[in-house]
């Protein structure tokens, strides 16, 4: 919530239409955020594990989805046993 997050100031960023590196560049620190969304994604291909919400964030920062129709993608996807 404050607004010296590194984090908070990043999304605020992302938000206003700056690219991820240049959000980068401008905060000059560690983005554990995003960071760590690499990580997870990573490690979800990896392990061949289905986490959409992290695929939908990975895909807005690094392959220009555009939030609302990530928003529409995860709404909208069929239903199914979660364990």
């Amino acid at each position: 919530m404050s607004n010296h997050s590194r984090n908070r100031r990043a999304g605020i960023l992302l938000g206003k239409g700056k690219k991820i590196d240049e959000v980068k560049k401008e905060i000059g620190m560690t983005i554990e955020a995003i960071d760590n969304i690499e990580i997870a994604y990573e490690l979800s291909k990896k392990y061949n594990v289905e986490m959409p919400i992290v695929d939908s964030i990975y895909n807005i920062l690094y392959n220009n989805l555009n939030s609302k129709d990530a928003v529409v993608q995860l709404m909208t996807r069929e239903a199914k046993q979660e364990d």
